[in-house]
């Protein structure tokens, strides 16, 4: 970032004030590190709500990644993140930082709180497959495309079972 600043300084000097140049990388983290997380990613659904026209159909793919190389309070550790992706638009709608002790499950919920899926289909992986999202899911007036594998049998044997000719 500062690489960048410096090669910008010119057209940054237009709208800010840098009576000490471009500020260093610590300076730069410093401030990094002050925000809130959390006020920070409702600014950003709001500002990608503000921006974005989904149509109705439209297929809203969730999951997870995680951030390898990631620092959390000085600390080096993976970060999980779960990732709502507009496929029509080629825009993340938004994403939620797993719980140091947890997975997608508990994350896929609160996701599903903070965005507007109504007249979508969502996708998740096998992972996503369950009871509770589901219901958050149909609850948010939109429809949803769950993957289900060999580790859930008896809901894999039923979805076969429903396919047989």
């Amino acid at each position: 970032m500062v690489e960048f600043a410096k090669s910008k300084e010119e057209f940054l000097r237009t709208f800010l004030d840098l009576p000490n140049g471009i500020p260093s990388e610590d300076t730069i983290n410093r401030l990094f590190t002050s925000i809130d997380s959390n006020q920070l990613e409702n600014c950003f659904i709001e500002w990608v709500s503000s921006i974005s026209d989904l149509s109705l159909g439209q297929i809203i793919a969730i999951d997870g990644k995680t951030i390898r190389g990631a620092k959390h309070k000085g600390k080096k550790s993976p970060i999980h993140m779960v990732s709502a992706w507009a496929c029509e638009n080629n825009l993340v709608l938004g994403q939620v930082k797993t719980d140091e002790k947890s997975n997608e499950i508990t994350a896929i919920p609160d996701l599903l709180d903070i965005l507007d899926i109504s007249g979508n289909v969502v996708t998740i992986d096998a992972m996503g497959t369950q009871r509770e999202i589901a219901k958050k899911i149909i609850d948010n007036d939109a429809n949803y495309i769950l993957a289900v594998k060999g580790n859930q049998s008896l809901l894999l044997e039923n979805v076969q079972d429903e396919f047989r000719f």
